[in-house]
């Protein structure tokens, strides 16, 4: 999956993150209000230090009065604008984490109503960072840089005014001699950066060998080929520390940089201060105030050529969080929707098309082409055909996890495209290939189905698919835990407990997803029998892998590239030269084989 907006500013950016986060505005106002109290208690010291030694320092002798009242001011001064920058910091982190909590729940939100189209399996691993690693990116640049951008940009605003409003000619001057260093650190900071991955990334490479020598000891030992990798090691080793050493040499330049163009600027101010002499209207006072102004001003610079790496990362972060949320959701709700009829279903195909979206890059080649086919209520369907020959898209779309890129799905004579979502799921049920179960008990796992349903219900359902000697070997019975993902239970048996589980909806439709994996026999027995139950008096459409589950279908389909190349029952389509019969005559003889 592409991120496709590149195109988007870092203020664009930024806008549009406001706005999908709402939090971030509310009491702004007041947050950088106090922010600039606490900028301005910083500013007004040095200008106390001022008045101190302009009017307490006479010749005639010091005014203790005058000092004691400078100390008073600037001790409640102080006091004011740490409490101001506390509350502000307070605010902004509160307002951060509210905002992102609400930005990633409608991400998730987001995510989870996104059409299939958008979920393919080379898509899944971004759409999850996006809501973790991009997320807590945004997160991590809240709690440092949007502080030092709030923070210290309103002190260096703050403090460059004053400075020009004391002497704009020594301020010019302070800014002048200041602003290389921005740059330097920021080259340094660039150097430092590449320097510390690639030692990360030597790092990583010793961690792998050093695990790939004590989980291997065994065979090493067996071959006598523990010298060769104990050298590897040491090798990995030797440019681990001489990475590490590279960076911190960089990084040894980085600190004293800052010092040292602090001197400069100090320098430079005092010596055009000097030269101006007196006649220029610059008292003792106002050269001491401003020469702490001038460090004041100084301050933020280093940090903001670290704060604007942590932005740059934290702005793209954003970008594709904001990418996500532009994904139209799908398929979308019908505006004026159309109940489905009472009783049983027919499903049918009006030369369906389907391509999966790529962002970016155009449409992906079809998956399914011109696919027409009408299965009368109550029938039992086999869609069979090679690794990617399109049978579970179709499955899919027939339970209208994604819309047709053309042609039309209707069920009961009604399109897909006119059903409400909420009718369609309590009439339409689908077993996928691979069920996922929830950590917790089988009984939870059914629940989440019909949450209203008792213990008792439940109970009745597993009795109605002909499955209590199997839940009679468990060692909970219904409330055996499944652990993480189900695998405490075997292939098989998540397969049993997703029945169940569709069975408590009560379907007009059955789409199944045949598992690949194998099962053991008796597992296999049950599944059988299940299915059988299950799919009695409905119109059932089974994705078959395996072609026994074709050979007891009333009707079978077979896909090939996308196309429906043959529809016949099992009987009529082997007697054929097609397709079918080449898949049946080598499934029964790997079958045979075993």
């Amino acid at each position: 999956m592409t991120e496709p907006l590149s195109r988007w500013s870092a203020v664009e950016t930024i806008g549009r993150g406001v706005k999908a986060a709402p939090a971030l505005r509310t009491g702004f106002g007041l947050t950088l209000a106090l922010a600039t109290v606490g900028a301005a208690g910083r500013v007004v010291i040095p200008i106390l230090v001022q008045q101190a030694i302009d009017r307490g320092l006479r010749p005639d002798g010091v005014k203790v009065a005058t000092v004691t009242t400078m100390a008073a001011i600037a001790f409640v001064v102080i006091v004011l604008a740490t409490w101001a920058q506390r509350t502000a910091v307070a605010r902004l982190g509160r307002r951060s984490e509210e905002a992102l909590y609400g930005l990633r729940v409608r991400l998730f939100e987001h995510i989870h109503r996104l059409s299939i189209a958008d979920h393919s399996e080379e898509r899944k691993g971004a759409l999850v960072a996006r809501v973790t690693s991009d997320v807590e990116t945004l997160a991590q640049f809240f709690q440092w840089g949007g502080l030092a951008w709030l923070l210290d940009g309103t002190l260096m605003l703050m403090v460059a005014g004053v400075m020009l409003a004391y002497d704009w000619v020594l301020a010019i001057v302070a800014f002048i001699v200041a602003a290389p260093l921005g740059y330097v650190l920021r080259r340094v900071q660039s150097y430092l950066s590449r320097a510390y991955d690639v030692a990360r990334g030597r790092n990583a490479d010793v961690m792998t060998q050093i695990s790939e020598l004590v989980a291997g000891a065994e065979t090493l030992r067996a071959y006598d080929a523990g010298a060769h990798f104990a050298a590897q090691v040491e090798q990995a080793s030797h440019e681990r520390s001489n990475s590490f050493i590279r960076a911190s040499t960089i990084g040894a330049f980085l600190f004293p940089s800052g010092e040292v163009f602090s001197v400069f600027t100090v320098s430079a101010v005092v010596g055009v201060g000097v030269l101006r002499g007196p006649g220029s209207g610059l008292t003792a006072g106002a050269m001491v105030g401003f020469l702490f102004l001038t460090y004041k001003f100084l301050e933020p610079i280093a940090e903001f050529t670290e704060v604007l790496d942590q932005t740059q990362t934290a702005v793209a972060g954003l970008r594709r969080v904001l990418g996500v949320l532009e994904i139209p959701i799908g398929p979308p709700e019908p505006e004026v929707p159309l109940m489905l009829p009472a009783g049983s279903l027919a499903v049918t195909l009006d030369r369906v098309d389907f391509s999966y979206r790529s962002r970016g890059d155009g449409d992906e080649p079809p998956v399914l082409l011109g696919v027409s086919a009408h299965i009368p209520a109550g029938q039992q369907v086999a869609v069979v055909g090679e690794t990617g020959s399109g049978k579970t898209t179709l499955g899919r779309l027939i339970a209208r996890l994604a819309d047709p890129t053309a042609g039309t799905v209707l069920v009961g004579g009604v399109p897909l495209t006119r059903v409400a979502n909420t009718d369609l799921r309590t009439r339409l049920t689908v077993v996928p290939q691979e069920p996922f179960l929830f950590e917790g008990s089988i009984a939870a796992n059914l629940s989440f189905a019909k949450p209203k349903l008792s213990m008792a219900d439940l109970e009745a359902a597993i009795d109605d698919l002909d499955l209590r000697d199997w839940l009679d070997t468990l060692p909970d019975g219904i409330e055996t835990e499944v652990g993480q993902r189900g695998t405490q239970l075997s292939a098989g048996e998540r397969q049993l407990v997703a029945l169940i589980r569709a069975s408590l909806i009560d379907p007009a439709v059955l789409v199944l997803d045949e598992a690949t994996s194998s099962v053991d026999p008796l597992t296999e027995v049950r599944l059988s029998r299940a299915l059988e139950k299950l799919a009695s008096g409905r119109t059932t459409i089974a994705i078959a892998h395996r072609l026994s589950t074709a050979a007891r279908a009333d009707r079978v389909l077979v896909l090939e590239h996308g196309r429906l190349v043959q529809d016949g029952a099992h009987n009529d389509l082997v007697l054929q030269d097609g397709a079918y019969a080449r898949m049946y005559e080598a499934w029964v003889t790997s079958t045979s084989a075993i």
